[in-house]
């Protein structure tokens, strides 16, 4: 098991995984991506808004809340007790929001070994990391319904209770995140 990230020369950062690991952060990084991509509005289909990297401005533009509690999660509304202004920013912000949580989770993946070993990281990448590490914690404990008691809950969890896999998942990906946060700062 990793022991999680530390400060390797120069301004990089590094873990060891195993290749059990490495997978289940592929996996994770992947539904993440999916889940995201599944709910997005229509592309714009104005050429100029695209090319501008405005896309998700004109009419497809949402501003609805997301009805799944974990999408409602990852895409809080800016505003509460005004909707015409969270709606508003929504329409603004949320394409963009989308595409750097899909790019941070496809960083994941693609510097993730494949079978386990060494990932070194620059701190962008770092960064990066810490976007899709904090996005796939968010999803699996809305879904999970961690508390903040959760700690304590899979401490004392046997690991043949139906849920013990997804706690165990959840809190190795916040020690992870942790190291990685202390090896970058």
């Amino acid at each position: 098991m990793t022991r999680g990230f530390h400060r390797a020369r120069g301004k990089r950062v590094t873990a060891k995984l195993d290749a059990d690991e490495a997978e289940i952060l592929r996996v994770l990084a992947g539904q993440l991506i999916e889940l995201i991509s599944a709910d997005a509005p229509e592309e714009d289909p104005d050429p100029l808004a695209a090319e501008l990297g405005l896309s998700g401005l004109g009419m497809n533009g949402r501003t609805e809340a997301p009805d799944d509690p974990v999408l409602a999660r990852l895409f809080p509304s800016a505003y509460t007790g005004d909707d015409e202004a969270a709606g508003e920013f929504r329409r603004f912000t949320e394409g963009g929001l989308r595409d750097g949580k899909r790019a941070a989770a496809d960083l994941l993946i693609t510097t993730v070994p494949d079978h386990g070993g060494s990932v070194t990281l620059t701190e962008e990448q770092g960064q990066q990391w810490l976007r899709a590490l904090n996005d796939m914690r968010l999803a699996l404990g809305t879904r999970l319904g961690v508390t903040e008691e959760a700690h304590e809950e899979i401490a004392g969890m046997r690991s043949d209770d139906p849920r013990y896999p997804g706690f165990a998942a959840y809190d190795w990906l916040s020690f992870l995140q942790d190291t990685l946060v202390q090896a970058l700062y």
